[in-house]
C-alpha cells in the first residue's frame, strides 16, 4: 500500500505501469485518475487544492487500510495533488489490484467516494463567476451510502 500527497505532477501511464509490474498472481488492476475539470464557458484558471499535512497523509493512509481490509486486495496506491491545478490536469490517481475484476473495481470506487466526500482536502475554484470554495454535494454524499 502506497499513499502519495504530493503537489509535483505524476506521469499516469509510468505509474500505472509500475503498479501494474509489482503485482504478481493478480487477475486484475484497476486504474482511475482525476482530472481537474474547466467550468462551462471555460472560465476556471485554477483549483486550489489544500490539505494539513500529516492529517491528510493519516486519514487517506486508514481508508486505503479499510480497503484492504474489506476486499482480498493485492495492493493499493493513492497519488493526490495539492497546490493551484489548472484544467486538465491530473489531480489524482487510485489504483488496486485483486485477484479477481469485481472486487478491484468494487474497491477503487470505494476509494473514490471516500476521496471525493471524506478526505480532508479543501478545493478553492478561482476565476468565473462562481470563484470560491467548492460545496460538498449532495450526490456525492449519497454515494457514500453504498458502502
Amino acid at each position: 500500500m502506497e499513499v502519495r500527497i504530493q503537489r509535483e505532477p505524476f506521469d499516469l501511464g509510468a505509474e500505472a505501469n509500475a503498479f501494474s509490474e509489482r503485482q504478481s498472481g493478480i487477475g486484475a488492476v484497476v486504474i482511475f485518475s482525476g482530472i481537474v475539470r474547466d467550468l462551462p464557458g471555460g472560465e476556471l484558471e485554477a483549483m486550489e487544492i489544500e490539505h494539513y499535512p500529516g492529517m491528510t497523509e493519516r486519514s487517506v493512509a486508514k481508508i486505503a487500510e479499510e480497503a484492504l481490509n474489506r476486499w482480498s486486495l493485492g495492493d493499493v496506491l493513492i497519488i493526490h495533488r495539492y497546490g493551484a491545478l489548472k484544467p486538465d490536469e491530473m489531480i489524482m490517481m487510485v489504483a488496486t489490484s485483486a485477484s479477481h475484476r469485481a472486487e478491484a473495481f468494487q474497491s477503487a470506487d470505494f476509494l473514490m467516494d471516500f476521496l471525493k466526500s471524506r478526505a480532508p482536502f479543501w478545493k478553492k475554484e478561482i476565476g468565473g463567476p462562481r470563484t470560491g470554495w467548492v460545496e460538498a454535494k449532495r450526490e456525492d454524499e449519497d454515494a457514500l451510502d453504498r458502502w
